[in-house]
């Protein structure tokens, strides 16, 4: 229908054009008469008609056979649509059909699996009954052979257990220590070579000087009259001195010295330096006194930070606070043991870094840590607290590594070590204290700590003598053979060995040794 339309609108444009085309004409051929344009108006409108008629007739031939055409191809459509369709339907029921055939040969699968399932069931019942029957038959026979041992054995039950309990602790004691003894000779032919090593190796490279300090400082003085000057009128000067700078000046027969004695090194410092800059100035006074000591405790300031940035080159620890570096610079004003506490921590770091460089772990954060792992001195009698906790609260103020702070924290032993360098900085830590000469101890104290090693070893039973030797790092023990065997001798070392550790503090590490001597001895008559 819309082919036809189409077609009626052509012939309908064809007309309205041919009229057009006339009325245009009558402008050009005005000069023709007027019959004579309306014949040829009518032929031409004649013959456009008969044009038209043709067209439409075509048109509507065309319109039906396309029609036909279309009727033909959708019923084409329609006879396949219906043919697949029937097809998929087929299939579909052929698939239903094998599906139901599946699940019906399972079913009977479950089925048959079902009774196979309550035929062993009930095989399983009557072995469970007979295995029970032959469980109660073991136990009156078990019974019987029990009551038959004990009448042969004439022991009870609980007689027997406790023999063979004594008879396997004995045994065991034995194998323990047997055990002991290899896994401690394998593990000292391991490692004792190579510890040997790397210690003698950092030992020998770290050859530093120790010199022992003291609490006081003896100022030299050109002639025996500068002492009457510095102590002033009604002894205004010294006293002056005294109150400013806090020490105790010491001046006595002593030809051209005088002694400035005090704990506190820093203040020792300051009396010292001002004391030498007000006898090169020769005018002592008072208030010259007052300026002289201001001077005296700037140039100490500056001498501290002076060192802590020696001390920060020397061991090429970088990138450390400001205010951290003036505390290592401070602790050339400690000692411990009168050992210089910045000269020890020095040296704990090269130790600590050339033992690490050995084992090939990281030795800028060893010598990191040795060079700090004392920093809490600096503060100990400011601040409340032991040394390690202080340092451990400053380098954390610091932003310090969490493995500086670890082996700050167990270089002593307060906190068990959890990683290599700790165990490196706590072994430099031993080594640069037990060097001679590095350290003196009060010798009521030494004798104490020999006393109480002596007790602890004698204390056990079996132990006759006990002799602490060799200032202290080792003890001789005289066992009792007849009470302490071979195998049981490892086993009391051990225990003294860790009592010694527990109860005891000591610097380096003391040797246990037990000795134990069987003898015979008969007489000719």
């Amino acid at each position: 229908m819309n082919i036809g339309l189409a077609i009626v609108l052509c012939v309908a444009a064809l007309i309205l054009g041919a009229v057009i085309g006339l009325f245009a004409g009558k402008g050009i051929f005005f000069k023709k008469g007027e019959e004579h344009r309306r014949q040829t108006a009518e032929a031409a409108i004649g013959s456009a008609e008969k044009e038209a008629e043709r067209i439409v007739e075509d048109a509507k031939k065309n319109a039906e056979s396309l029609k036909k055409e279309a009727l033909v191809e959708a019923k084409d459509e329609i006879h396949k649509s219906r043919q697949e369709t029937e097809k998929e339907l087929k299939e579909r029921r052929i698939e239903v059909s094998r599906q139901e055939r599946r699940v019906q040969q399972k079913e009977e699968t479950v089925d048959r699996k079902l009774d196979n399932l309550e035929k062993k069931e009930e095989a399983l019942q009557n072995k469970l009954k007979s295995a029970d029957e032959k469980v109660k038959e073991a136990e009156k026979i078990k019974k019987s052979q029990l009551d038959m041992l004990e009448k042969i054995s004439g022991l009870t039950t609980e007689q027997a257990k406790e023999y063979l309990l004594s008879q396997l602790d004995g045994d065991l004691v034995h194998e323990k220590a047997v055990k002991i003894s290899n896994f401690e000779a394998q593990i000292k032919d391991e490692c004792d070579a190579k510890a040997r090593q790397y210690i003698s190796l950092a030992i020998a490279r770290c050859a530093a000087d120790q010199v022992s300090e003291t609490a006081v400082s003896v100022v030299t003085l050109p002639n025996d009259e500068m002492k009457g000057r510095i102590i002033g009128r009604e002894g205004r000067n010294i006293r002056t001195i005294e109150t400013l700078t806090g020490v105790d000046l010491i001046i006595d027969d002593t030809p051209e010295a005088i002694t400035i004695s005090c704990f506190d090194q820093v203040r020792r410092e300051v009396a010292r330096i001002a004391l030498e800059k007000l006898i090169q100035d020769g005018r002592i006074h008072p208030t010259r006194i007052e300026e002289m000591v201001e001077k005296a405790k700037r140039e100490v300031e500056l001498k501290i930070k002076q060192e802590g940035e020696r001390a920060v080159l020397e061991t090429n620890v970088h990138g450390l606070n400001h205010e951290l570096i003036k505390l290592i610079g401070r602790l050339r004003f400690r000692t411990s043991y009168r050992q210089n506490v910045l000269d020890h921590s020095i040296e704990v770091a090269h130790l600590a870094g050339m033992m690490a460089s050995e084992l090939g772990v990281d030795a800028n954060l060893a010598r990191r840590a040795g060079l700090l792992h004392d920093v809490g001195k600096a503060l100990s009698y400011e601040i409340e607290g032991s040394h390690v906790q202080i340092g451990v609260d400053v380098c954390k103020k610091y932003k310090e590594s969490p493995d500086v702070i670890h082996a700050i924290e167990a270089h002593h032993g307060d906190v068990e070590t959890r990683t290599v360098v700790a165990a490196l900085v706590q072994a430099a830590d031993a080594i640069s204290a037990a060097r001679p000469a590095a350290r003196s101890e009060n010798y009521e104290n030494y004798i104490k700590r020999l006393q109480k090693l002596e007790e602890i070893c004698t204390s056990y039973d079996g132990v006759e003598k006990s002799y602490a030797i060799q200032a202290g790092r080792e003890v001789r023990i005289m066992i009792s053979p007849e009470k302490i065997n071979d195998e049981k001798m490892v086993l009391v070392a051990r225990e003294i060995a860790k009592r010694i550790e527990t109860e005891m503090d000591y610097p380096g590490q003391i040797k246990v040794n037990l000795i134990r001597e069987s003898r015979a001895v008969e007489y000719a008559k």
